[in-house]
């Protein structure tokens, strides 16, 4: 039984106070406690669970408890959150399994790491932390049983935290996000479990530096590209990266160090300078994400050059490339329609899939599609999408009758894109292929476009 519904019981009926007193799952939140801001204004929102969910522990008797998570409000401050060592004195005993501890910014909290000491440090498999600072030391000793570590917005050192790696051997799921105080992230060869590991926007971090051998997942997004070193990732099969150059990267420094890629997805806002041509494969890989979205994105980049990753991918199935982007600066083919580039002896027998979003009349963005068509004997379906509104009526989940606005200026572009798509791809598509064009909605944007002429 969810712990709101045991509370509510709880008060019809004495029989079952004893067992809610006892209660294995402490879920704490705004939600399961019933306050909202319709009711209170923000301090007393804070104030009122900060009472309730120190009414509810200082009954509870502390026995049994495998589950804490205590999620407080954004606007909590430091006095509200003066009540936290009790409550985790009272619910991180021996036995424990899983504690998330998420707090705002504003708490200013310190997660008492020796409270895991006490014998808890044994059983407690999850532990999430945020909004806290998180100072474990190696005199306390690791954690033996946990499996999965995430920590969010908590300030911590590298050193501190490899200190705890290196004694957390059960170790699978490693996330790091937004934790400014690490420079460089050592992850130790004693963690023959981390199968999964996330770093996201730790905008201090300058190193990664992971020996462990099994790493399967692996996910980095900041605004900075950082020195990668995963050793021999013979194991790993999934790489999401995203920061700007990170294609060329991918291309260049990554095929040798993972020989068994199954899956890359990558996002970069800039690259200055093109794809490469190159020996290096990624001999596995069949499924390739690639993302180059801005607001305007370079155009000396020449989209031709992907082409390289299809040499680079023999076993690649299905390719998706997304070019979105509010201003196209790009040469068009439209101005230039002469000396379409070729490269030839370049075939490919095992892409079935190739789609590509916010397409453009960019000439080298054409180039690198009639490359597509001419040269991947298997491919079974193009899916060219000419920019989007970002909430559209056709998308069930978007639960709108109307798309959003497009500017004149993206409508126009994308009218551009389908004449260029007609005039210069789709002649050359064979029969053997389904060639899906995705326009902007008319319906929607019929007003626009009727000003288009």
């Amino acid at each position: 039984m969810p712990m709101r519904d045991a509370a509510q019981a709880a008060c019809v009926s004495r029989a079952f106070l004893h067992s809610w007193r006892s209660h294995p799952n402490l879920d704490f939140s705004k939600k399961t406690l019933g306050s909202n801001k319709k009711t209170y204004g923000n301090g007393e929102v804070a104030r009122d669970f900060s009472s309730k969910v120190d009414h509810i522990l200082r009954k509870h008797s502390g026995i049994g408890v495998k589950k804490l998570k205590i999620h407080m409000p954004k606007f909590c401050n430091a006095k509200d959150s003066c009540y936290l060592d009790s409550w985790l004195q009272i619910a991180v005993i021996p036995g424990i399994e899983d504690l998330v501890l998420a707090l705002s910014w504003r708490a200013k909290y310190n997660f008492p790491y020796s409270l895991l000491s006490n014998g808890s440090g044994d059983s407690i498999r999850s532990l999430h932390l945020a909004g806290c600072s998180f100072r474990p030391t190696s005199e306390l000793g690791g954690l033996r049983t946990l499996t999965r570590l995430h920590l969010r917005d908590v300030c911590i050192k590298g050193g501190e935290l490899g200190s705890l790696l290196s004694s957390s051997l059960t170790l699978e799921q490693l996330e790091i996000m937004y934790c400014d105080g690490i420079v460089c992230l050592k992850v130790p060869c004693l963690l023959q479990r981390l199968s999964d590991l996330k770093v996201f926007e730790c905008r201090t971090l300058r190193v990664i530096d992971s020996k462990a051998p099994n790493i399967s997942r692996f996910s980095f997004t900041g605004d900075h590209r950082v020195k990668l070193s995963l050793g021999e990732a013979l194991q790993m099969n999934n790489l999401h990266m995203y920061f700007s150059g990170a294609v060329h990267y991918a291309r260049v420094e990554l095929p040798s160090s993972m020989p068994n890629l199954e899956t890359a997805t990558i996002y970069s806002a800039s690259e200055i300078v093109d794809t490469p041509m190159l020996h290096s494969k990624y001999a596995h890989l069949k499924n390739l994400s690639i993302a180059l979205r801005a607001f305007t994105f370079p155009p000396t980049y020449d989209y031709f050059s992907l082409a390289s990753f299809f040499d680079a991918c023999p076993s690649l199935e299905i390719f998706l490339l997304d070019v979105s982007q509010r201003k196209m600066e790009h040469v068009s083919i439209l101005g230039d329609p002469s000396g379409l580039r070729h490269l030839r002896g370049q075939h490919h027998h095992k892409i079935k899939s190739v789609k590509i979003l916010g397409f453009t009349s960019s000439k080298s963005l054409v180039e690198l599609t009639c490359h597509v068509v001419e040269n991947i004997t298997s491919l079974e379906l193009l899916t060219l999408e000419a920019h989007q509104s970002t909430v559209r009526c056709s998308v069930p989940a978007h639960n709108c009758r109307k798309c959003s606005p497009l500017p004149i200026d993206v409508l126009m572009e994308a009218e551009r894109a389908l004449f260029a798509i007609r005039a210069f791809i789709e002649p050359k598509v064979s029969s053997k292929v389904k060639l899906n064009i995705v326009e902007p909605c008319r319906q929607c944007h019929a007003a626009e476009l009727a000003r288009l002429g």
